[in-house]
């Protein structure tokens, strides 16, 4: 049986074969998965992820939505904040991904 820590699914499962024929399981962690735009799903540019992530500054932007949306979901989620505080438009007519980063910049 194996060891607690390795009962969960965090560790991926690697079956190996050692040299004198038996089967064993080694157990390793996970990759870190880059980090996706919370609207388009896009890759983040700009951020690193795993090891050479060594800080604060490096997992995230320091811009607005800054880890979270790319820069063009960002500047179009600017836009329809304004047009809805303008009364140009209303909250019904936006997306649900784009609805709740929208209604966080009108809040801020």
């Amino acid at each position: 049986m194996p060891k607690p820590m390795h009962r969960s699914r965090s560790f991926r499962r690697l079956d190996r074969v050692t040299p004198s024929g038996k089967h064993v399981l080694h157990f390793e962690r996970k990759k870190a998965k880059f980090p996706h735009c919370a609207i388009c799903r896009m890759e983040l540019n700009g951020i690193n992820s795993g090891d050479n992530a060594k800080g604060k500054s490096r997992k995230s932007n320091s811009r607005i939505f800054g880890g979270i949306l790319c820069a063009s979901c960002t500047a179009e989620v600017v836009k329809l904040a304004s047009r809805i505080e303008n009364g140009e438009m209303r909250v019904g007519d936006i997306g649900t991904r784009q609805r709740t980063y929208v209604l966080q910049m009108i809040a801020h």
